[in-house]
């Protein structure tokens, strides 16, 4: 009986000592909440608990460009709500509390993007917060085109055509869109009765979206009847169809129309990664016949008509 009472306990122990070691493995494999990792983001707001009596370290993958803040102190003795370090040039930074209720924001400048942080007094701070970059499209498949919805290109249309008005009035919403115009150096694809200018391109990266709007002059006494969804773009010797577009389909006898249009991502379905710097053409099946040629006439000498030798 006693040896199996010893046994049992030696069972017991065993146990408890797995256990143990299966804990002390998941400590060791799970970083404690106080340090966290990230990938760097300018399109959202980190928020950062801090605390009065312990130091919050911010750590970049490279040196930090500059940092703007209202209500930090970088002495401590300066009325303020946040206490902030920094060595200039340096990769990280360090910030803590100075008041029970503080709340602020920091922006962190990085490799030409601002990253936001929303810091705020807490009990359960943060310790240390390492950003890193995202990773490259092959490490995560990110190389993907984003899935965008008709409503979604609706959306990116209806913002390229809005965009002085947005950046006038509201330039937090085009914030993120790249443009560009060709005023100095047009873009025209010329098909002898007919040419297609670019005079505005958008890229809305997040979606790997280009809008470009466009002119169709018509050259011909005849009306220009083409398909409205067959526009297409080239770049170099690939070409790319369009996603969406906006057009009437027909521009009148010497006439001129503007048309928008989009191209998303690649026909395979990758990103397109298209720079608005690119030497663009614009291709549009057309579905009116071509004028006839003209009609040459070539004008020959007329020569008197000489009779017969030995003829008067």
């Amino acid at each position: 009986m006693k040896s199996i009472v010893n046994h049992r306990l030696f069972t017991i122990k065993a146990s408890l000592v797995v256990v143990i070691v299966i804990a002390a493995e998941a400590a060791v494999a799970q970083p404690p909440a106080s340090i966290q990792q990230i990938w760097l983001d300018d399109r959202v707001v980190v928020s950062v608990p801090v605390a009065t009596n312990r130091v919050t370290t911010l750590s970049f993958p490279g040196p930090i460009d500059a940092i703007d803040g209202a209500g930090f102190t970088l002495d401590g003795k300066t009325p303020g709500q946040f206490q902030l370090a920094h060595v200039k040039g340096s990769p990280f930074l360090s910030v803590r509390a100075l008041t029970a209720s503080a709340t602020g924001n920091l922006n962190i400048r990085w490799y030409n993007h601002t990253y936001v942080f929303e810091l705020s007094t807490s009990d359960t701070p943060l310790l240390s917060l390492v950003m890193t970059s995202p990773p490259a499209p092959e490490e995560t498949g990110t190389g993907r085109t984003p899935e965008t919805s008709p409503l979604t290109l609706l959306a990116l249309l209806d913002k390229a055509k809005a965009f002085p008005l947005l950046k006038a009035q509201q330039p937090e919403s085009v914030a993120d869109v790249g443009f560009t115009t060709y005023d100095g150096k047009p873009l025209v694809s010329d098909f002898n009765d007919y040419q297609i200018q670019i005079e505005q391109a958008f890229r809305f990266n997040a979606a790997d979206t280009l809008v470009f709007r466009a002119a169709i002059t018509n050259e011909t006494d005849t009306p220009l009847v083409y398909q409205p969804d067959s526009f297409a773009l080239r770049a170099g010797n690939r070409l790319y169809p369009q996603s969406i577009s906006d057009s009437g389909g027909q521009v009148a006898p010497k006439g001129r129309s503007i048309v928008y249009f989009a191209v998303t991502g690649t026909p395979d379905g990758g990103r397109n990664e298209l720079s608005l710097k690119n030497q663009f053409t614009v291709l549009v099946k057309r579905l009116s016949p071509p004028p006839p040629p003209p009609l040459i006439i070539t004008k020959v000498p007329v020569r008197p008509l000489l009779p017969p030798k030995g003829q008067p």
